[in-house]
């Protein structure tokens, strides 16, 4: 008999597929509760705001990139820096692919993104974190010396995220118009990035 799930994963798992089927804009956390098959004042033991629920089920329920990042470089003499970015980039556009749905609806309600804004703010956290991430990964690379050392890790960082961000937009955008892209694009951000910091 498997053993009942704590209030809290309850709640993280409601969250995500109201999110994911609502979006964040549309979603409450009295309709969370709800599926949760808790009270709000029970969300609200563990929870601090929808903010707070949110930031949680990016890290616990959707593919982050910081555990990959962490993963993939815990002994570098075993990867190269490309094989690293494009599992990376990989990672990072299966999680712009869930994401999108979730937040796009946060963009209609300039007062509601405003109080998103301010509450991950609050929480320390961001869309900006697997960009730092990725940096603090290749400027120790950097420092290693397995790329350039005029290389900027920030911008290449940017780099391959913003076309990994771009390609899952498209990619949703384009999703049984016949237009889908093909390919294994993360290969190639990949190894157009490493070819100018390489």
């Amino acid at each position: 008999m498997p053993t009942p799930k704590s209030t809290p994963a309850r709640i993280l798992d409601a969250a995500h597929e109201l999110l994911r089927t609502t979006g964040l804009a549309r979603t409450t956390t009295k309709e969370i509760a709800r599926a949760a098959g808790c009270s709000e004042a029970a969300l609200y033991k563990h929870f601090a705001n929808k903010e707070e629920i949110f930031v949680r089920v990016l890290k616990e329920r959707l593919p982050g990139v910081g555990p990959l990042l962490e993963e993939l470089t815990a002994d570098p003499g075993e990867r190269t820096v490309e094989e690293c970015l494009t599992a990376v980039a990989r990672r990072a556009m299966d999680l712009y692919a869930q994401t999108l749905p979730i937040a796009g609806s946060l963009f209609a309600e300039p007062a509601l993104l405003r109080r998103h804004r301010e509450g991950l703010a609050e929480l320390g956290t961001g869309p900006h974190e697997p960009r730092d991430q990725l940096a603090r990964y290749l400027r120790r690379e950097r420092d290693r010396g397995r790329i350039r050392p005029d290389a900027d890790p920030e911008a290449a960082a940017a780099l391959l995220l913003g076309a990994c961000f771009q390609r899952a937009f498209f990619t949703a955008f384009a999703e049984g118009t016949g237009t889908e892209p093909t390919g294994d694009f993360a290969a190639e951000a990949a190894r157009t990035v490493l070819t100018g910091i390489g």
